[in-house]
């Protein structure tokens, strides 16, 4: 009878730590300058050293990671569902003006998947660590992309319609994808020496995309403010309020560690920050493709009369040239990886000399 033995878990003294001078140490609740370690998290860790399969059968066990693989895997299936039954609809893939949300559609199925693959692998190795949150970054980016397509296309205010912006408005979400890849991806190259500046660089790289992908929310929120439905054609879907709403906590989140951070162990299989920060993203995603599609369908009668659909060789040429130059972003980092010296602390995986043996025995 075939039997498979499910990886066995470390606590945190048992992970590898390679902070300079502090080999071997053994601390409860160590600052997060370690390539493995999660700041709060106490217990529940993978061998950093796992196979691939020994990461794939982690996922049916509990660890602190199990819940983040889980709370995208499931969502790129519903994600995925809703863009086979939309693109399936009568007519929907055949009409232009439909060829945004699809654009819009695909990054949003790949950045749950990505993410759930890179919290799947990330144990093998700490470079292997490192290129499965690269890949993770750069579909994010692709995400960053993929909402200025249909906010071009559906929620632009009356006022901007053929304006500069609105015609520079997807090229330069393009631009601002390289720049959250390339930022996010140098940012693991700081987090040992300067774990804030680190912290930072990423939080600013998603978060200025995401800033520039709703301005035209801002601004037609700030025009409807305190007119209630009296706006017209800027009024806003309650779904767009949700969207920002669950956007800011999944930004507080990430940046907070919390609640993990006041009760250090509490939180280690669930209910930490990263978990919680899933789920406020997919539904931020929900809600915002709700909006989207609100957007889409009230204003459809009003924008063929101001505005012309986006052609089906300029949406193809725009995400192609933006997925490969994220993929060239991400490779070039990659291959600083592999030229770094083995000594770097960033690549090294094992457990430390005459230290407490990483693999619980």
């Amino acid at each position: 009878m075939l039997s498979l033995k499910l990886p066995q878990l470390l606590q945190v003294h048992q992970v590898p730590r390679f902070s300079p001078g502090e080999r071997g140490s053994s601390i409860v609740t160590p600052p997060p300058t370690q390539v493995f370690w999660e700041d709060g998290i106490v217990s529940g860790y993978r061998r950093p050293t796992s196979s691939a399969l020994d990461c794939v059968l982690s996922s049916f066990q509990m660890t602190n990671e199990t819940v983040n693989i889980w709370t995208h895997f499931l969502p790129t299936w519903y994600f995925l569902w809703r863009l086979l039954v939309l693109a399936g609809g009568p007519g929907f893939r055949a009409e232009p003006y439909h060829w945004p949300l699809l654009v819009f559609l695909l990054p949003t199925c790949l950045y749950p998947f990505a993410s759930c693959c890179a919290h799947t692998f990330s144990s093998m190795s700490p470079r292997a660590r490192h290129i499965c949150y690269f890949l993770d970054y750069g579909a994010l980016s692709l995400y960053s992309l993929g909402c200025a397509f249909p906010y071009a296309a559906y929620s632009m205010p009356a006022s901007w319609l053929h304006g500069r912006l609105h015609q520079l408005f997807v090229p330069a979400a393009a631009l601002n994808s390289f720049l959250c890849t390339g930022l996010s991806c140098y940012s693991r190259f700081r987090e040992l020496e300067s774990p804030g500046l680190s912290k930072i660089l990423r939080t600013g790289a998603f978060a200025y995309p995401f800033l520039f992908d709703n301005l035209p929310l801002f601004y037609r929120l700030g025009l409807c403010w305190g007119r209630g439905h009296s706006c017209g054609q800027e009024a806003l879907s309650t779904n767009h309020g949700y969207h920002l709403l669950c956007a800011l906590l999944t930004g507080f989140l990430f940046a907070s560690h919390l609640p993990e951070r006041l009760a250090p162990g509490r939180f280690d299989y669930i209910g930490h920050s990263h978990q919680l920060f899933h789920i406020c993203a997919v539904l931020g995603t929900h809600f915002q493709l709700e909006a989207v599609l609100a957007d889409m369908e009230s204003r459809q009668a009003w924008l063929a009369t101001q505005a012309t659909p986006l052609g089906l060789a300029g949406t193809v040429a725009t995400l192609g040239l933006a997925v490969a130059g994220n993929l060239l972003i991400i490779a070039a980092f990659t291959a600083s990886l592999f030229r770094a010296p083995s000594t770097c602390p960033l690549l090294q995986g094992g457990p430390p000399e005459g230290g407490t043996n990483a693999k619980q025995q």
